[in-house]
């Protein structure tokens, strides 16, 4: 059935240029405004939903709950840390400038860029998807499945995961995909968990 995807607001520590990873800012006044703006979208797609995961971290969980109360649909939201933003290990809380002066711009745009080296102390974008697709693939997609209508509030690097799977998108190009804060990705999943319509509302 339907399956909305969606990156949380704009964090205090995005709007800083601080690589956040499993830190735990809140949103800042303009990733409520762009939570809000994602409910809009949402209400006008006209989709009851049955269920709301996201992950053990306040900016997803506040964008989750910003969106549930905006389209008056009060759920009980499922929190899980398989679904926590990729671990950047030692540059969580370095401004993105500072760090590229300590390592070095390649360096940095390696740990950032590539699928499978992580950063010191941290994960790549594969070790994010072996923790989040078996979650997904375990807990939200027979959901989905099985009819129900849900909706996923988590992070950048977890929804590359999660569309890396759903739209069989290579390992080189996966790393290229920019997803917004605040902008839904509606998914028509049929019954056999094969996509069959997808729309993003980046540019709404």
């Amino acid at each position: 059935m339907n399956l909305i995807l969606i990156r949380h607001g704009q964090s205090e520590w995005n709007a800083l240029n601080q690589f956040t990873g499993w830190k735990d800012p809140g949103l800042t006044n303009k990733g409520i405004e762009e939570a809000q703006n994602a409910a809009k979208i949402i209400n006008n797609l006209g989709i009851h939903f049955d269920l709301a995961f996201t992950s053990a971290l306040i900016r997803a969980q506040d964008t989750a709950d910003i969106i549930l109360q905006e389209i008056k649909q009060p759920l009980i939201t499922i929190k899980d840390k398989a679904l926590n933003e990729r671990n950047y290990g030692d540059l969580a809380g370095l401004n993105k400038d500072d760090a590229r002066k300590k390592w070095g711009n390649e360096q940095v745009h390696i740990w950032r860029r590539s699928y499978d080296t992580p950063p010191p102390g941290g994960e790549s974008l594969k070790d994010t998807g072996e923790r989040v697709l078996p979650y997904f693939m375990e807990k939200i997609l027979p959901k989905v499945c099985e009819g129900k209508n849900i909706l996923v509030a988590a992070h950048g690097n977890s929804l590359r995961s999660l569309i890396k799977y759903l739209d069989k998108i290579s390992n080189e190009d996966i790393v290229k995909l920019e997803i917004p804060t605040g902008a839904p990705i509606h998914y028509v999943i049929n019954d056999d968990g094969s996509v069959k319509s997808k729309k993003d509302f980046f540019n709404e």
